[in-house]
């Protein structure tokens, strides 16, 4: 039989643990993620026969699926069909590295196609090649742009993370489920999760915000 207890100070140091996770979890994903959705722009960008395509697709879908059933298919099915173990925080970081990679993809692409044409022509009037061009006229413009979007999808992705508890993994919002059982004070537990959420989004919202306002003053300066 369960016994119902007060909050201790223990609480504290578990709820730091499974701040700790998601943070973990949210950086990881979140450079992971954005290496592959640069990476997918990039075949996209250049063209690349077949895998431009599949990149495309494959972000189509990620993009447009409930993150909970992609956690449940590959923390459930990928094991069956590559006869092979994994833990949940494998599988989290797996399915959130997919879901942000698939968003990322989307918005890099729009911040390429928002640098005018003319621009891309006459880099390659003064001999540019397809590298320099996206590397000196694109990708700082491109950035300035997409970071606006990409800060909210940061937040969103955050919040997406609370998820994770469903597979077992000890997280912020699996703490906050263990504490609720074990005091039965649902609105302080979930008030401080909720909390710390809010804080943690108000801290990337931040962030975001100082690093766009960098790069939109070095593109004015450039005179880009």
């Amino acid at each position: 039989m369960m016994r119902y207890t007060d909050f201790s100070a223990h609480d504290l140091l578990l709820l730091l643990q499974g701040l700790g996770v998601s943070v973990a979890l949210f950086a990881a994903t979140t450079l992971i993620g954005g290496v592959i959705g640069l990476g997918w722009a990039l075949l996209r960008y250049y063209r690349v026969p077949l895998l431009a395509p599949l990149a495309a697709l494959l972000a189509e879908l990620l993009k447009n699926s409930p993150v909970l059933v992609q956690l449940f298919l590959v923390f459930f099915g990928l094991p069956v069909l590559l006869e092979t173990d994994l833990t949940p925080v494998q599988a989290a970081l797996i399915t959130l590295s997919g879901n942000t990679a698939a968003f990322i993809y989307v918005i890099a692409v729009s911040a390429i196609e928002s640098v005018g044409r003319e621009q891309i022509e006459t880099a390659r009037v003064f001999g540019l090649t397809r590298w320099q061009t996206l590397r000196r006229v694109v990708a700082p413009q491109a950035a300035a742009f997409g970071f606006g979007p990409l800060a909210g999808l940061l937040i969103n992705q955050l919040q997406v993370t609370s998820l994770i508890s469903v597979i077992g993994v000890i997280d912020l919002t699996k703490v906050g489920a263990i504490l609720n059982l074990r005091t039965l004070k649902p609105f302080i537990v979930w008030t401080v999760i909720g909390l710390l959420y809010y804080l943690m989004a108000r801290l990337i919202a931040a962030a975001c915000a100082r690093v766009e306002a960098r790069l939109r003053a070095h593109r004015e300066w450039k005179g880009l």
